[in-house]
């Protein structure tokens, strides 16, 4: 399982020409999904990101967490994060999840945040042509991979 991660003071998702998710100060998390991936990688994941120092306290340091800041999230399903480049030009997405895998663990990554930040997490569509729209704040963007724990 991959996050990037991108701390916005605004993000909205668009499908179609209707907002679908919009949140002011947060995080904008996009996930991506392989055939390896289990709870426990969702476990470790979602502990990780909601516990990341990457907000400003009060003498403008990056030393909260998502949690201590209070910010919302929006998660955004990106099969494209399990690309592979290494041969030719045309990207191949063979290792990423199918939907009867990737849409079982992207509804549980999702409601493993909500049950830690309880409130709501807005989301994407799964496999939807959306339109992602950010100002990434700081900028910081974070890349994850629970496969590289150590």
């Amino acid at each position: 399982m991959k996050v990037v991660i991108q701390r916005v003071s605004e993000a909205n998702v668009v499908i179609e020409g209707n907002k679908v998710a919009e949140i002011d100060n947060g995080l904008l998390i996009l996930l991506g999904i392989v055939n390896e991936d289990t709870q426990e990688d969702i476990d470790w994941l979602c502990k990780k990101v909601l516990n990341l120092r990457i907000f400003p306290d009060e003498n403008g340091v990056m030393n909260m967490s998502l949690i201590d800041f209070g910010g919302d999230i929006i998660v955004v399903s990106q099969f494209t994060l399990h690309a592979s480049t290494k041969k030719g030009n045309r990207p191949s997405y063979i290792k990423a999840a199918k939907p009867d895998v990737a849409i079982p663990l992207y509804e549980q990554f999702v409601k493993s945040l909500q049950s830690e930040v309880g409130k709501p997490i807005q989301t994407g569509e799964f496999g939807a042509d959306m339109k992602v729209h950010l100002i990434n704040d700081g900028p910081v963007t974070i890349i994850i991979d629970s496969k590289n724990r150590d």
